[in-house]
């Protein structure tokens, strides 16, 4: 992207002026770095967000920006529905509450390493992961009603982890909202054998350590030590969520033309949010939400058994749970006036600052951790939100390196076995169910996650706490 078309704010904000039919400027967070290696397809889909009905100060990119469905993957927008707002499917993206879940182990890298191979080997062996993958958990049609309303309170219900889990869970496990009775039968169906499953692509199971704090305070409020070890888990709402999408993409593309709403791009598709299709839509999409929680908790009672069995002296506790691909009804200062909004974040993390009533007591006082995956071969980083993040971006920040190339150029450059090969030269122990799919991932084939980072926190969305590198890896 060429930066000589955008205005620059500080060294870390800069703007795509207002301009044709535009209700907003487009507002990049980003190192001027980063911005020159972004597609022009980012600045594009920018401005074509801004077009949209009741959108509040800016269409706004988050530092791992790239061209996505509609909107920009890092992309953020909040709509007004008393102002004609809408509700995207593009906005939101295929695989619903994406997200990452950090926990705590309780013991130190020394404590660890000896078992490593062993624990490695059983999170391969007993987590489902890859394509298709099926776990032993199977619904029928009623149960998966009772889990798209409930999310992870009703797998805390059914066993799969502890109430005290919830506590450290955006919306504590549950969003309302959900409507299962808008999630097609399609949908469901493809989720009677995927609860506590990783899937493919970029999700995984991670052991880390923590090898670098930023914030003593913050990091003693969320018990992270130097060298403490911590699990990590990415994954989302698995075939459901992808469903909804696909579901939802032709309604609300025929509901944008039944309103005559002035959509730049097809992908865009949207419906007024008091509108049946975006009532509709909001159910489906809240019940993906409930279903991608469930899942990750289902995942966690998995390793928590897994893990004291390999290390009996462990103790898994939760960090934290967040999502980065939803719309979430929240309440923000829009020029000095309080607004219930609907803010849509893509590839993008809810990252609120301290003084949230919704935080665990533990955290409100630093505010909410952030947590941004990076690849297999380098470090995820731990953030907070913070109070100017609320102010600028509707408490949102990045939600990990952000792709360099595509899935199909990094298979012609890499080779999974090789990429298994170098990573273990680093002291990473990578257990994938598919080679290409670890082609596809490798660390080259995404932007520096520090720079990404050290861009959000410059930027003031999100402040930094901790880095962990990762020490062994289960890729789908």
């Amino acid at each position: 992207m060429d930066v000589r078309t955008l205005h620059k704010l500080t060294d870390y904000c800069w703007e795509i002026p207002q301009t044709g039919d535009m209700n907003v400027p487009g507002r990049i967070f980003a190192s001027e770095k980063l911005i020159a290696e972004m597609d022009e397809k980012v600045a594009e889909q920018i401005r074509n967000v801004a077009c949209l009905p009741g959108i509040q100060i800016a269409s706004m990119a988050m530092p791992d920006a790239h061209w996505g469905y509609g909107f920009p993957i890092g992309g953020v927008a909040a709509f007004d529905p008393d102002e004609g707002g809408i509700i995207s499917m593009g906005g939101v993206g295929f695989d619903i509450s994406c997200g990452v879940r950090t926990m705590k182990t309780g013991l130190m890298k020394d404590d660890v390493l000896p078992g490593i191979e062993r624990l490695v080997d059983q999170f391969y062996n007993r987590v489902p992961a890859g394509v298709g993958s099926e776990g032993l958990i199977k619904l029928n049609a009623s149960q998966i009603d009772e889990m798209l309303q409930g999310g992870a309170e009703w797998a805390v219900k059914k066993g799969y982890g502890v109430k005290e889990d919830l506590e450290y869970i955006e919306e504590h496990g549950r969003v309302d909202g959900a409507d299962p009775s808008q999630v097609s039968d399609t949908a469901k169906k493809r989720q009677y054998r995927e609860m506590g499953t990783l899937g493919s692509g970029n999700h995984y199971l991670e052991v880390q350590v923590v090898d670098e704090l930023y914030d003593e305070q913050a990091g003693q409020a969320m018990g992270l030590r130097k060298d403490g070890v911590v699990i990590s888990v990415h994954c989302g709402s698995r075939g459901l969520g992808h469903q909804i999408g696909t579901d939802y993409l032709r309604s609300l593309a025929n509901a944008a033309q039944r309103f005559k709403l002035p959509i730049k791009d097809r992908e865009l598709a949207s419906a007024p949010i008091t509108s049946p299709e975006g009532k509709s839509y909001f159910g489906a999409m809240s019940a993906g939400i409930n279903c991608a929680l469930a899942n990750r908790q289902i995942i966690t009672h998995l390793v928590r058994e897994i893990f004291t069995g390999v290390f009996p002296e462990g103790r898994i506790t939760m960090l934290y749970d967040i999502s980065h691909n939803t719309c979430k009804v929240e309440t923000h200062v829009v020029k000095g006036r309080k607004k219930r909004l609907f803010v849509h974040r893509k590839g993008a993390t809810r990252a609120f600052g301290p003084g949230q009533v919704d935080l665990p007591p533990e955290y409100r006082h630093v505010g909410q951790p952030v947590l941004i995956g990076g690849t297999m071969g380098t470090s995820s980083y731990i953030l907070i939100g913070t109070e100017q993040g609320m102010e600028v971006a509707f408490g949102s920040a990045c939600h990990g390196a952000g792709r360099a190339m595509s899935r199909t150029q990094a298979k012609k450059q890499w080779h999974g076995r090789d990429v298994v090969r170098q990573l273990e030269g680093q002291g990473i122990l990578v257990r994938g169910h598919s080679y290409s799919g670890i082609a596809e991932e490798a660390p080259g084939s995404y932007k520096d996650v520090t720079e990404v980072v050290d861009a959000a926190h410059f930027a003031g969305l999100a402040r930094k706490v901790a880095r962990v590198r990762p020490l062994a890896c289960v890729k789908g």
